[in-house]
């Protein structure tokens, strides 16, 4: 059985790869579907929006020919002739020799030109793409292929499972079952692939803004940023282990958060005082002498204040603490 699916919507995105020959056909295979074509198809409906999503499985539809993009299905991997599966024999593989999927096929051939055309700044591609293929395609690669342990209380909460939650239940056979919850699907994998990118285009754009803050900080060591973003990766980058507290304003309050350690758990580089340790308003400022101190976790990694002012002077009470002075 033949399946057509609708062209995505929204506008065509002006690329290198959608200025070259344009499809008439992206096609994948029918039956049940799975995260890896589910987002490579994310991918090519918005780099190729007019060309028509066909699902089957017949000869005539997944032999290479000019007209089509073909992948997860056609029984080979060869971009010159834009045919991209990996079930068969002398699939292809990493440099690294991990498995790709059709989604890690995809995004080698065509991601640069998904981020070009989403907008992503030229000199930020060739990071997010790396990124993005390491902590989103990679984990995807792994669970089609079967090479990642997804057992564990979690594993029917990764994605590739979450998606597969998609599929038509077993009595449900109308004739068109499938190919809405494909649709469906896709539309809910869409929106993953462009937050996670998006995400991970912010954090090049805080990292640049990080930057210019440890510069104008000197030798002091609270950081103060204009608004709450990530910092932790340009802290590292920038070598300033001299850091211990950031401040920085958060809707009507300003924050005093400590650094971590390490990319995992919780350790940080300075906790704040124990005696502010879960208290509130008139209890912490007694406890710290600070005007205007509002809240400090108990776990003290965190605090807030009313005011920039008093957001710095805790922020100078916990340093003198971490290095040896007491705070009050």
């Amino acid at each position: 059985m033949v399946y057509l699916v609708p062209a995505a919507n929204g506008p065509a995105m002006n690329n290198k790869a959608s200025s070259g020959m344009q499809p008439d056909f992206l096609v994948t295979h029918s039956g049940g579907f799975h995260a890896d074509e589910l987002l490579s198809s994310v991918i090519l409906t918005r780099l190729f929006p007019k060309a028509r999503l066909v699902r089957s499985r017949a000869p005539e539809w997944i032999t290479a020919g000019a007209d089509r993009i073909i992948y997860d299905v056609g029984g080979a991997y060869d971009a010159s002739a834009r045919i991209f599966d990996h079930h068969q024999r002398g699939a292809p593989l990493r440099d690294d020799g991990q498995p790709y999927s059709s989604f890690g096929l995809i995004w080698k051939h065509f991601g640069a030109d998904y981020l070009a055309a989403a907008g992503v700044p030229q000199t930020d591609i060739a990071a997010i793409h790396a990124a993005f293929d390491a902590k989103f395609v990679l984990p995807v690669d792994l669970v089609d292929n079967g090479a990642y342990d997804a057992s564990g209380p979690l594993a029917p909460l990764t994605l590739p499972a979450l998606l597969e939650t998609l599929k038509p239940v077993f009595d449900e056979t109308g004739p068109d079952a499938e190919e809405r919850a494909f649709h469906d699907a896709m539309a809910i994998a869409r929106s993953f692939v462009e937050a996670s990118i998006a995400r991970s285009a912010a954090k090049l754009r805080a990292d640049a803004v990080v930057m210019q803050a440890i510069a104008a900080a000197g030798e002091n060591r609270v950081l103060e940023l204009p608004m709450g973003m990530p910092f932790r990766p340009a802290v590292i980058k920038a070598g300033a282990e001299h850091l211990l507290f950031v401040v920085h304003p958060r809707d009507k309050d300003w924050c005093l958060t400590g650094i971590r350690r390490a990319d995992e758990g919780f350790d940080l580089r300075a906790d704040l005082p124990m005696a502010w340790a879960g208290l509130t308003n008139e209890a912490l400022e007694a406890a710290s002498g600070v005007a205007g101190a509002s809240f400090c976790h108990n776990g003290r990694f965190i605090a807030a204040a009313k005011t920039r002012e008093a957001a710095l002077a805790l922020a100078e009470l916990a340093v003198k603490e971490a290095v040896g002075e007491p705070a009050v």
